[in-house]
């Protein structure tokens, strides 16, 4: 089926008392949800959209304006609007960002920021259980899917089980395992903030923009606690789901 025949089944009604580009939002809403586009797949122009539906480009740009309030899609200046490649990680596994991102079909990578030897702090030495004057690895970098920012993560891991930090590639807990330091049960709280100056920078967002703060504990199988991780997710691409049953 072309292209343009599929994009029939998304033509509003104008006989209907709900506004075309209410209609037309909700559609492509649902047509998105129901995998009618890929991540990071691109949208018909706003031209295509009036040729093939019939609508006016006010409706057609209204309808656009609300899938990209709402996060489900992204303009690129002199490219176009593409689906939003939003992750869902769900809360009743301990899960890898890694070879989630790999599952789903995006491409992940990291930008080192940080990988460096340092006193721990307060919180650091509480929560890993280390004696006072401790030192630990200490990494920060930005997390990408398929060269879009997703998080910025900070992690502190007890530098006399990790003592070269700057060994560690694009994957920590691949890193982990081969040196047989596995997670095997983390504790994690979930809250949200707003973005300060610097890390709007770093997670290219409006400085005040709502993002989900994600603090982790890793312990090892003995026990030990082994990791300590800060990760800032955009809440424009990233969802927490959890499956509940009666």
């Amino acid at each position: 089926m072309q292209a343009s025949a599929k994009l029939l089944v998304l033509k509003p009604d104008p006989d209907s008392a709900t506004p075309l580009y209410l209609q037309l939002g909700h559609k492509l809403a649902a047509a998105i949800h129901a995998g009618f586009w890929k991540a990071d797949d691109p949208l018909p122009s706003e031209r295509t959209f009036c040729d093939v539906l019939g609508v006016s480009r006010v409706t057609a740009r209204k309808a656009l304006d609300l899938l990209y309030e709402q996060g489900m899609i992204i303009r690129r200046q002199g490219a176009g609007t593409y689906i939003t490649p939003k992750l869902e990680q769900p809360l009743t596994r301990l899960t890898n960002l890694s070879e989630m991102l790999k599952q789903r079909g995006f491409t992940p990578g990291s930008k080192w920021l940080k990988r460096e030897v340092a006193t721990a702090t307060p919180e650091e030495l509480l929560k890993l259980n280390l004696a006072p004057n401790s030192r630990v690895s200490r990494l920060q970098r930005v997390r990408t899917a398929s060269d879009v920012i997703m998080a910025i993560e900070e992690t502190a891991l007890p530098y006399h089980l990790v003592p070269e930090p700057a060994e560690i590639g694009d994957s920590l807990y691949e890193f982990m395992r081969n040196r047989h330091l596995s997670v095997v049960r983390a504790i994690q709280n979930i809250g949200a903030i707003n973005a300060n100056e610097a890390l709007a920078a770093l997670a290219n967002v409006p400085v005040g923009s709502a993002m989900l703060h994600l603090t982790r504990v890793g312990f090892l199988e003995n026990g030990m606690a082994i990791e300590l991780t800060h990760s800032y997710f955009r809440s424009d691409y990233y969802d927490l789901v959890v499956e509940l049953h009666c």
